[in-house]
């Protein structure tokens, strides 16, 4: 139990330091290659039903996580929620997150698989952060079923992963808390961990490219070849800024 306790005090720290060194030296080196890779030019009809799934699926079930995470029991409490009502909202929204991004996923991975140009674009990095992403939603919705449905004994993960969780940041480990969870929520968890580390790596880096820049840039004016032939004549009109 003690070398458990160690393992999770100490691993989440070099997951960190993977990732946090993989995403400077990507940046650093491989600009170019900090992209999806898209591949809608091959094929775009199955890719407008599964990407949606997926990403829409995936940001509930990140927004489930920062609840469970980060924010106390004492605080759902505070505001009148009671552990069952917890759990309950839980299942009724982390599952169909889960399998929506669940299904996004393997239709995305049927296009690759099946659709020859798509799939002659997919590398071994590829191939292997489609396995640890199927691996970590299959992990997270097995946690979901099994705490909402009382597999084996009865266990308020609040109370032991995201007390864990949070001590990490505060450099306070207490992999004691961690130890003691079921075995679905190690396997769980150490999915995760693989993922993050993984990350910097593969095209899942593209996610920390939020375009901000997008929302403030001017707008793009489109003019006939009419109009740009006189405005070569007579000057071209003042531009004007996007909002």
């Amino acid at each position: 139990m003690k070398l458990l306790e160690i393992f999770w005090d100490d691993v989440p720290y070099v997951v960190l330091a993977i990732a946090a060194v993989g995403t400077w030296w990507r940046y650093r080196y491989d600009k170019f290659g900090w992209t999806t890779r898209s591949s809608q030019l091959y094929e775009s009809k199955l890719l407008s039903i599964g990407s949606p799934m997926f990403h829409f699926g995936s940001l509930m079930v990140i927004m489930g996580h920062v609840v469970g995470l980060f924010i106390p029991e004492s605080w759902t409490e505070a505001l009148g929620m009671s552990d069952h009502l917890y759990h309950l909202q839980s299942l009724l929204l982390g599952a169909p997150a889960g399998l929506a991004a669940l299904t996004g996923i393997a239709l995305l991975i049927y296009r690759r698989r099946t659709r020859g140009a798509v799939f002659m674009a997919t590398t071994r990095n590829d191939k292997l952060m489609y396995l640890v992403l199927v691996c970590a939603l299959v992990a997270g919705l097995g946690c979901t079923l099994m705490g909402a449905t009382h597999y084996g004994e009865v266990h308020d993960y609040r109370q032991t992963v995201s007390i864990w969780f949070r001590s990490i940041w505060i450099l306070d480990p207490r992999g004691d808390l961690m130890a003691q969870a079921p075995w679905y929520f190690h396997v769980h968890v150490l999915i995760a961990l693989a993922l993050f580390a993984l990350w910097p790596f593969t095209r899942l880096v593209h996610a920390f490219s939020a375009p901000i820049g997008y929302l403030f840039r001017p707008y793009i004016v489109y003019r006939s070849r009419e109009v740009a032939q006189k405005h070569e004549l007579i000057g071209s009109a003042p531009r004007r800024r996007g909002w």
